[in-house]
């Protein structure tokens, strides 16, 4: 797969680029691993970490490198993640894949990767997601992630989270390592990083997020390919 470097271009350049070489690209997909809903936490097998959303087999794979506690990945989120699970993810057009980057400026942003981790386990990674960024500023300053977002799942699912990351600690800490070492090998130098594949390619958007609307105009085109 091809991977553009991480600098600042515009997404209509990238757009315009992608129209070029793509001409004439027979489309083949490279997915990640199907989501499942019955996770290790349930079965006991080993675990799995899947942190994404959406159907495997879309035509785009969407993953984004983020940090819980980055107010930048925050704002991504709640104004062009929610929109493309929306109109994409949920269509089936999207798969969006989460990559845990945690920088080292943000004192809890490996505790609450290590939290979702734990409920991506049990099928929980996009409630998660969504209240760990929703709920940032209450958790950010203390680090008092569990308090904050217990409240937000049955008591019981909660403490089957906190359960399975006390026990499985040392493969939670792994699989975040595993994505800051891919992180670090695409040269991924601030959060949020997006890449974005189909066609068997994988272009790297601009660093710091894209405006919604950009997106979407990337995306229809990729789609009418």
């Amino acid at each position: 797969m091809k991977l553009l470097p991480g600098r600042q271009i515009g997404i209509l350049t990238l757009v315009a680029l992608c129209m070029a070489s793509s001409a004439g690209i027979a489309r083949q997909q490279t997915k990640a691993p199907v989501t499942s809903s019955t996770k290790a936490g349930a079965t006991g097998a080993a675990p799995t970490f899947i942190k994404a959303i959406g159907n495997p087999n879309a035509p785009i794979t969407m993953e984004v490198f983020g940090d819980f506690q980055c107010p930048a990945c925050r704002g991504f989120f709640e104004g062009t993640v929610k929109q493309v699970i929306d109109d994409y993810v949920i269509p089936g057009k999207v798969y969006l894949i989460h990559r845990d980057f945690p920088l080292e400026m943000h004192p809890y942003a490996r505790q609450a990767a290590r939290l979702a981790n734990a409920a991506a386990e049990f099928g929980q990674f996009e409630a998660i997601e969504r209240a760990l960024y929703d709920h940032q500023d209450e958790w950010s300053t203390r680090g008092n992630i569990d308090e904050v977002i217990a409240s937000y799942f049955p008591a019981a699912q909660f403490k089957k989270f906190q359960a399975f990351e006390t026990q499985h600690i040392s493969e939670i800490n792994a699989s975040i390592e595993r994505d800051r070492a891919m992180g670090v090998q695409r040269n991924v130098n601030q959060t949020p990083t997006v890449y974005i594949t189909a066609h068997a390619k994988t272009e790297a958007l601009p660093g710091g997020g894209v405006d919604y609307k950009l997106l979407k105009s990337y995306f229809d085109y990729l789609l009418r390919q």
